[in-house]
């Protein structure tokens, strides 16, 4: 609204300052009531705006946030009690059976090979049912291979059910890395993603428990049947999780990425601000194998990715963690319950330590972590071999045995801090959006 100044010209109404200009004919019950709007305007924008800081929907947002990092990341608890089942169930397996021991190194591989199958097939699954639907196909074929591996009837019947966990496997360790850094925000990625990773400590860690509890009886059936509860448990989770926002975005359903990023952002600007990026991303066409033959920098983060995941299988941290109480049975302790126990602190360290990585891999940096990593594993595994090279030849002493234990310790610390979880959130981030589904799949395959 404008009214005439002394000079003839017009200027904006001012309600605060009118009541002072003589010349100002305007009746003074409308500047009441014009003020009274004013102020109502400013104090309905104060209050807007101290809501939109602490407001229900932003706690809503936050349990949202925390059940999908939890949740999605339930695979790698299956991964994790895989790895530390066997371990604890191959002496015993071994007895029951017989086996030799390439028979018992094609026990514990078998369910490798499956994951590398399993991983051909993780970019056309993700695709076609998307990430949601792929992890339930994942938990679904490791309860199949966990209730067959329990009832196994030769050792043929028993690799073979491991192929069919290791498929599982497969699809779950490409999926749930994928489907929590789509589902996270960029400030908060490398946490949610490194939420695997601490769960696939934490089944070894259940797993090394359930062991030791059932290596008094040395039930390995029990022990490779339990998996099956935790991924029933999966199947019922995934039900309740969203759809990932970009795979509905490559589907055309724009309006459902829009509210899931909405229950996952703090603020509707900042939903339709991603879904727009995502918008445009999704313009630059998946190259996949043509564009990695042609373009000399797709294959430099696609052959990267594979360095990396090839790195962190050259550590040899998951073969001390399937063969940990063969080792410590190298190193002195003599019973199944004191390699059981020994087994167990390790996998302790492995869960404690990848517990401080959740909270400093967003900080630390990726290049300062795998560094500081792969030299203490290097210092570490040294000393092991020292150590266990002086049991083989007959001039160990007993403190060489909690050495070995110790250096153990130190080498998963730093696997569990560096290379285990800063892997996988390298793979997601440095792959071109042309071929990042491709580039994904390679990696993956080559872990």
């Amino acid at each position: 609204m404008e009214y005439p100044s002394h000079n003839g010209m017009s200027q904006q109404f001012n309600p605060y300052l009118c009541c002072f200009r003589p010349d100002t004919c305007v009746n003074c019950s409308r500047i009441f009531s014009q003020c009274l709007t004013l102020c109502w305007q400013e104090k309905m924008v104060t209050i807007n705006t101290e809501s939109a800081l602490t407001p229900r929907s932003l706690r809503d947002t936050r349990r949202m946030n925390m059940f999908v990092s939890v949740a999605a990341a339930v695979p790698g608890l299956l991964f994790g009690l895989d790895i530390g089942v066997i371990a604890g169930a191959l002496p015993f397996i071994t007895d029951h059976f017989v086996l030799t021991s390439r028979l018992q190194e094609w026990v514990v591989s078998s369910m490798m090979l499956g994951a590398a199958i399993g991983a051909l097939f993780n970019g056309w699954l993700s695709f076609r049912l998307g990430r949601k639907y792929s992890l339930m196909a994942g938990a679904i074929l490791f309860v199949l291979g966990s209730i067959g591996s329990a009832f196994a009837t030769s050792v043929e019947m028993l690799i073979a059910a491991r192929v069919v966990l290791g498929i599982a496997v497969g699809i779950a360790s490409y999926t749930a890395p994928l489907y929590l850094s789509e589902m996270a925000s960029e400030n908060v990625r490398g946490k949610m993603i490194s939420m695997y990773q601490l769960m696939v400590t934490l089944g070894i860690v259940l797993a090394f428990l359930s062991d030791t509890a059932f290596s008094y009886s040395g039930n390995w059936r029990a022990m490779l049947g339990v998996l099956a509860l935790p991924a029933v448990l999966l199947i019922i989770l995934v039900v309740f999780l969203p759809n990932s926002p970009r795979w509905l975005a490559e589907k055309g359903r724009h309006i459902e990425a829009e509210e899931v990023l909405r229950m996952l952002r703090d603020t509707s600007e900042k939903a339709r601000e991603e879904l727009n990026e995502i918008r445009e991303s999704l313009k630059l066409k998946q190259g996949g194998w043509a564009l990695f033959k042609i373009n000399r920098n797709v294959r430099r983060a696609v052959f990267l990715g594979m360095l990396l995941q090839a790195m962190q299988q050259f550590t040899g941290m998951n073969i001390i963690m399937y063969y940990a109480p063969r080792i410590f049975k190298m190193a002195g302790f003599t019973t199944t319950e004191q390699q059981m126990i020994a087994t167990l602190v390790v996998g302790l360290t492995f869960m404690f330590a990848t517990f401080i990585a959740v909270f400093t891999v967003d900080k630390a940096g990726r290049k300062p972590a795998l560094k500081i990593g792969f030299s203490v594993m290097a210092l570490g595994t040294l000393v092991l071999g020292y150590c266990l090279m002086q049991f083989d030849n007959g001039t160990a002493s007993s403190g060489l045995s909690w050495l070995s234990v110790g250096m153990t310790m130190m080498c998963i610390a730093g696997y569990a801090m560096s290379a285990a979880p800063v892997v996988w959130i390298l793979c997601s981030e440095i792959q071109p959006l042309k071929c990042r589904d491709f580039g994904i799949t390679c990696s993956t395959t080559t872990n």
